[in-house]
């Protein structure tokens, strides 16, 4: 059997070494267009800002290791040009000699990955410095090095990020750790949308104080260069200069060789196949972030440029060639990216994600620490769950925080894929130890808050019912804090009654109107519910504290006020803080 494998990095190499490991005899044929035929594609970024020191270290197998272990004959800087689905055979052209040649298969595998997405700028085509483009991005080995050549030679001083996703906002943090005036600038009112708006802002606040100069709701108009420097012209605001730019404005379906051979295509025109990764032409699989695939939770089609399920795909392809019964069942989306000091991790659906589906949700906002408060080094995380409102089916759940995010992340996708609800999670028997989690670890208190929502224990209220709430005089705003935590700032008329003498106050309250009690995290706002229902009254906890709702609603003038995006106000004056953030 031959087989053919169009496309290198993580799903085309995953099939080939797994197909190899099932089948001594197969001839195994891996065409890769660039110069790498299996690198680490996510970590290029931290070549850039000197994290991952040796270029060689980006490298996971060469074209020699891959012969010499495996017997594949991967061959490097030839592109693919034409399939013959009549005749199964492909046209190749060698890219440094321009020489073309076919080669037949009986199987064929298409592993093409994603193109860059390059949106239309007046003047981008026309920006060169040296020969070579200073308008860069950052998807393969060739575009890192180049990257990291001209920061090494030419010594810039700032750079522009277009794009907010993972590649953007890691471009903007490794381009800082290598010393560079870094803005980004995303056309959106939030970086990272896998994450919820109110779980970005957060985030927001962390990159500016690490001197990033964030732009959002921004657009690129046009870029000129001037004096030796490009502008960026902005849509309504002044233009930003930098020595390079770095477009990272998402990502598309790589599939016009697909597109060509007829093969069908859907959503974004992303490659459809089925659970054996078979595309229309039952001879031709593929793999990757050119596919389409269902997204576990809701069944609908869906696209995830992600690592992990490309390599999983690849093998399950090589499966299906070698003669394996197996097949793929979609995907949560289980993503993690670190900023700087900081994790923001994610898996199965955001609040964006369940509405668009039509599920009837819930959600839980919990501020816990990553191991025994106790213990030294204990570092809170912000933690978000969606769950189904009539059976508690978890949804999906986003973490934010500086140590334990990602253990917490990867036991709720595990969660989720096994259809468990919140109150399952009260129930799991998670590992303790005071230097690594509590005795009730965070995600047993996700299960509990969940169960407390489900059974009437606790009702909730969200920082987007704000503006709706202040000011109404048929309700009670109470704030539950200390004197002192009460001074720093508040909500706009919220009666202050510090939990530990709230018994001693009841009388001070109107039992006849509903009270909507805030803290801190919600832990004590939690508790005062509980006094307050207890002695009949209709008490509204706020989910996520003060704290959370001040990372979204800014000061203007009270911290209820939702006019401008995640605490920051519009001269850029961080509410929270109260320091001032240059744009």
């Amino acid at each position: 059997m031959k087989v053919v494998i169009i496309g290198g990095v993580a799903g085309g190499a995953s099939a080939a070494a797994r197909l190899r490991r099932l089948d001594e005899k197969a001839e195994i044929i891996m065409i890769e267009r660039t110069g790498f035929v299996s690198y680490a594609n996510c970590g290029l970024p931290y070549y850039v800002g000197n994290v991952i020191e040796r270029k060689e270290n980006l490298t996971l197998q060469t074209p020699q290791s891959f012969r010499k272990r495996f017997r594949v004959d991967a061959r490097v800087r030839q592109e693919v040009l034409e399939i013959d689905r009549n005749e199964k055979r492909v046209t190749i052209k060698k890219l440094d000699t321009g020489e073309i040649y076919q080669e037949t298969y009986d199987k064929l595998i298409l592993s093409p990955g994603a193109k860059a997405n390059h949106p239309s700028i007046e003047g981008m085509d026309r920006i060169s410095a040296d020969g070579k483009a200073r308008i860069m991005t950052l998807k393969t080995v060739e575009d890192t090095l180049h990257m990291k050549t001209f920061i090494d030679e030419k010594k810039p001083k700032t750079a522009v990020v277009i794009g907010g996703g993972f590649i953007g906002v890691e471009a903007a943090e490794n381009l800082i750790r290598a010393g560079i005036n870094t803005s980004l600038i995303q056309v959106r009112n939030q970086i990272l949308t896998f994450l919820d708006y109110d779980m970005a802002c957060e985030l927001h606040g962390y990159l500016r104080a690490k001197g990033l100069q964030l732009y959002l709701n921004t657009n690129v108009s046009g870029i000129e260069e001037t004096d030796g420097k490009l502008k960026l012209l902005i849509k309504g605001e002044p233009s930003i200069s930098a020595d390079f730019v770095v477009m990272a404005a998402g990502v598309s379906p790589e599939t016009e060789l697909a597109e060509k051979a007829g093969l069908k295509l859907g959503i974004r025109k992303a490659i459809v196949v089925d659970e054996q990764m078979r595309t229309s032409d039952p001879d031709i699989f593929a793999v990757g972030d050119a596919v389409q695939i269902k997204n576990r939770i809701t069944g609908e089609d869906a696209l995830f440029s992600l690592a992990g399920p490309a390599n999983k795909q690849g093998r399950i392809a090589a499966d299906v060639i070698a003669g394996k019964e197996t097949g793929y069942r979609g995907a949560l989306g289980s993503s993690v990216i670190q900023l700087f000091d900081m994790t923001a991790a994610s898996t199965g659906l955001n609040e964006s994600a369940a509405k668009k589906a039509g599920i009837s949700y819930e959600k839980a906002v919990l501020f816990s620490a990553s191991h025994a408060s106790y213990y030294p080094g204990a570092e809170n995380m912000t933690i978000k769950v969606l769950f189904e409102k009539e059976s508690g089916k978890l949804l999906g759940a986003q973490i934010t925080g500086f140590g334990g995010v990602d253990k917490r992340i990867d036991v709720l996708a595990t969660a989720i894929f096994a259809g468990m609800t919140g109150e399952d999670l009260t129930e799991l028997d998670l590992a303790y130890a005071p230097p690594y989690a509590s005795a009730k670890d965070p995600v047993n208190m996700v299960g509990y808050v969940i169960e407390n929502i489900r059974n009437g224990i606790v009702k909730q209220f969200h920082w987007d019912e704000m503006d709706a709430l202040v000011g109404r005089e048929d309700i009670t705003m109470l704030d539950v804090r200390t004197d002192a935590e009460y001074a720093r700032g508040h909500f706009e008329g919220s009666v202050h009654i510090p939990l530990d003498e709230l018994r001693e106050h009841l009388n001070e309250l109107n039992p006849s109107k509903p009270v909507y009690v805030n803290c801190f995290s919600g832990l004590r706002s939690y508790l005062a519910c509980r006094i307050l229902m207890q002695n009949g009254f209709s008490c509204y906890n706020l989910s996520g504290g003060y704290r959370f709702a001040s990372y979204v609603l800014s000061d203007a003038p009270y911290h209820y006020r939702a006019m401008y995006p995640c605490g920051i106000e519009k001269d850029g004056t961080d509410m929270i803080s109260n320091k001032k953030n240059e744009k």
